[in-house]
């Protein structure tokens, strides 16, 4: 699925992607006033959730670059326990030039991926990924702490249909692995995931156990129809499903339609 439309090693449009969100959150930066305001639903100074942004970009340099780096062991609990000790040893807090680090470590990527073999496996915080789902990896995360920083500066987000759906081999990878296990006990259920204007994908829950598939399941129990952003956001923990759904940004239809909003809760967002 990534290599469809390819240029070099990443997807056509990836690397636009990456870069474009990397400088879009290095501007939110330096217009902020200093690294001590509040980040909406973060207990992270705007500080220190620049610096986690630019330890994680330089993390990915890294790996794309081959290293090993060891970071967690992929569960949503340790990689924010690995969050909190990076953290802890790197001073920085200053918006500038933690901006610079962003886009800096962000072109250390792209320039390092593009040497590595489109099929090579690299070692990850959430397991072994092909360079492409890498890449999604990290624009992935960019979106998410850069939507963060922009609300806490006042600035539109840089989140759009276009970035979103070049998240997607990375986001079906990564949903087995941050699932939770009290939310999916006991449920058995198809869904269909639709991003309007955009690609599908299918769900499968079998008592615990979690099946992501690039095409929706042929008898879905609950379709789910979401605009691009407000996919994202509800499956990075940002906003709330219900109000997602009375502003008629997600539907849900079928024989279970009353899955929908339970859909969001039964991921953990690392």
């Amino acid at each position: 699925m990534e290599r469809v439309g390819a240029v070099g090693v990443l997807p056509e449009g990836l690397a636009e992607a990456i870069r474009g969100t990397a400088e879009d959150i290095a501007a939110a930066l330096r217009a902020a006033p200093g690294g001590n305001g509040p980040v909406p639903r973060s207990v992270w100074t705007l500080g220190e959730a620049a610096a986690h942004l630019a330890q994680a970009n330089a993390l990915m340099a890294d790996l794309a670059a081959g290293h090993e780096r060891p970071y967690g062991d992929g569960t949503p609990g340790s990689l924010a326990a690995a969050n909190e000790r990076a953290l802890a040893g790197f001073a920085e807090r200053a918006p500038g030039p933690l901006a610079e680090m962003i886009t800096d470590r962000a072109e250390a990527f792209l320039a390092s991926v593009e040497e590595r073999d489109p099929e090579q496996l690299l070692a990850t915080p959430l397991g072994a990924q092909r360079p492409a789902v890498l890449g999604a990896y990290l624009l992935t995360h960019m979106l998410g702490h850069g939507y963060d920083l922009a609300l806490a500066v006042g600035r539109p987000h840089m989140l759009d249909a276009r970035r979103v759906a070049l998240t997607l081999p990375f986001m079906i990878e990564a949903m087995p692995r941050v699932t939770d296990p009290a939310a999916v006990a006991g449920l058995t259920a198809r869904f269909a995931v639709r991003l309007r204007g955009g690609p599908a994908f299918g769900v499968l829950v079998a008592d615990g156990a979690v099946e992501v598939a690039h095409e929706p399941p042929a008898r879905p129990d609950c379709t789910i129809l979401t605009e691009p952003v407000a996919f994202l956001l509800l499956a990075l923990g940002r906003v709330d499903p219900w109000p997602v759904i009375a502003r008629g940004r997600a539907l849900g239809w079928g024989r279970r339609p009353w899955l929908a909003p339970r859909f969001p809760r039964l991921f953990r967002a690392p």
